[in-house]
Formats: C-alpha cells, structure tokens, sequence
C-alpha cells in the first residue's frame, strides 16, 4: 500500500473516500467537481481524504490532483473487495467501491469512511451489493445517505441487522434513503454530534467488534428530492435495464444515470451534495477521535 507524502509525513486524522463515485457513478465533468468538493470538505472539518484506488500493482492511499484528474477521466476498472488480487496483478488503474474501500481503510488503520449511498438489497432479492458483507467484517465507521435509492430500504435494513452491522441515524429517527431524506423506517439508535459518533466507534474498538457502524445522514433539505417521485423514477429506471439486458456491476451506474435523465438532472444535484455533506461529517469524526 503506498500513501502519499502528505499522509505518510502528517499526524492529522484521515478520511477513506471511494473512487468509484468518480470513475463510474458521476458523468464528466460533474464527477471533477465532486472531487474537489468531498476534498475540500474533509480538509475544513480538520482531517485529511484518503483516496483508495489502485494502479501500477499497487493500492494507493491519497491523491494529487493530477490523480483525481485521472481518475475522473481516464477509463478505470471497477473494483471492489473481490476484484483487488486481480487489478492489482493486472497493473492498470483501478478505482475502488466501498467494499474495496472498506478494507483498505481497516488495513491501513483508519477508522472513518464517507460515500454516497451504500449498496443493498434490490427489489427481489436477487441482486445483493457486496458492501454489506464487507460491512458485517470490517471494523470502520461508515458515513453515507442510507441504502441506495435502487435498493429495497427495509430488506437492507434488515439484513444489516442479521450481518451484525449497527446502524446510526445521524440526527436522523428515520433511515435515510440517499436522494430522499427518510423512509418511514424507523432506527433504534441516533446520534446528533461528531463527539457521540466517535463515542460510538471507541466503545466499538474497546469490544473488539468486528462489524462497521454504519453512519446515515439525510441528504440536504434543500436538495432532496421527494420519495414519491423517486420511486417512481426508479421503477422506470429499472424496467429501461431490464429491457437492456444490464446487470451485475453495470447496474448500479445505469440505474443512477438513468435517474438523473428522470429527474431532469435533480437526482444528479443531490447526490452531489450528499456527498460533500457526508464527507463534511466524516471528517469531523475523523477529527473527534
């Protein structure tokens, strides 16, 4: 693993980011502009971003900007846990999901984490996101908006809970669903400061729990979109894949792009500000612990 000289010579708290948001999950020149934001985010609330991909053979910890650039516009594999051996023996530039993510964070030591939305179950049950699983064996805190849109919000819930995977809503009673700020699913567990997530993530560590604490925070009031709409949008998403025949890792950047066509780019807009809200949040953790 080779971090950059600024995390390697700095006693500052890091943030493990995706790339895969940057790579596949944004279109051009949007997906520059959400590096820039998450970035800038993590640095004011008092820690340091810790980018995770891959590229030469090796996995790589922070980015330059020149880095992001690449990144955000130089075709990159998808990688997740699973597909780490075989990016890293094929040499070329790979950007992480959560999963991938996940356990580079754990490996290098870094207890605070930020995405989007995290994977789940989709509607049927035959479509289950690989970040649940890392989640249920990786010891990290997790910041993001709550399953997916795309997912079934109860089922991932519920599955979370059967993994072992405790679920915080922060300053939340209701689990958020990435571009809505609520189900009506309620949480049994809330925090409303850093200070109460770090609490969370010390007494964690102390008992020596493997599983993540998964941390939601609703999407910005004056960018969510309504769940009604949503949900609407995705059901014409989904039938538009099917007819397409698209699916496995596919799916998921077919669906979110589809989304931003339905909303008239509104979808596009929130996850944006998602992303820099839960990076803002993650990053005073970070800086709590």
């Amino acid at each position: 693993m080779r971090p950059t000289p600024e995390l390697e010579g700095s006693d500052r708290p890091l943030v493990a980011l995706e790339t895969s948001v940057l790579a596949q999950g944004l279109p051009p020149p949007r997906n520059e502009e959400a590096a820039r934001r998450i970035d800038a985010a993590v640095r004011e609330a008092g820690a340091l971003p810790a980018w995770t991909w891959a590229d030469g053979g090796e996995v790589r910890l922070g980015a330059s900007d020149d880095d992001l650039d690449r990144l955000c516009r130089e075709p990159a594999a998808k990688v997740a846990r699973r597909d780490l051996p075989m990016a890293l023996a094929g040499g070329g530039l790979g950007a992480t999901t959560v999963s991938a993510t996940l356990w580079i964070a754990a490996r290098a030591d870094i207890e605070v984490a930020a995405t989007g939305g995290v994977g789940g179950i989709h509607p049927g049950g035959s479509d289950v996101s690989a970040d649940l699983l890392e989640l249920a064996r990786t010891a990290v805190t997790l910041v993001c908006s709550g399953p997916k849109s795309i997912t079934d919000p109860e089922a991932t819930l519920e599955r979370l809970e059967e993994l072992g995977v405790g679920v915080v809503g922060y300053g939340a009673d209701r689990l958020p669903f990435f571009l809505a700020r609520e189900t009506p699913i309620e949480l049994e567990h809330r925090a409303d400061t850093p200070g109460e997530v770090a609490a969370i993530a010390r007494v964690r560590r102390e008992l020596a729990i493997d599983a993540a604490a998964l941390v939601c925070v609703p999407v910005p009031d004056d960018a969510a979109l309504d769940a009604g709409e949503v949900a609407e949008a995705v059901r014409r998403c989904e039938e538009r894949a099917a007819d397409a025949g698209i699916g496995g890792k596919e799916l998921t950047p077919f669906l979110l792009g589809c989304l931003a066509e339905e909303t008239g780019g509104r979808s596009l807009e929130a996850n944006l500000a998602l992303l820099e809200e839960n990076a803002r949040v993650a990053g005073a953790i970070a800086a709590a612990l």
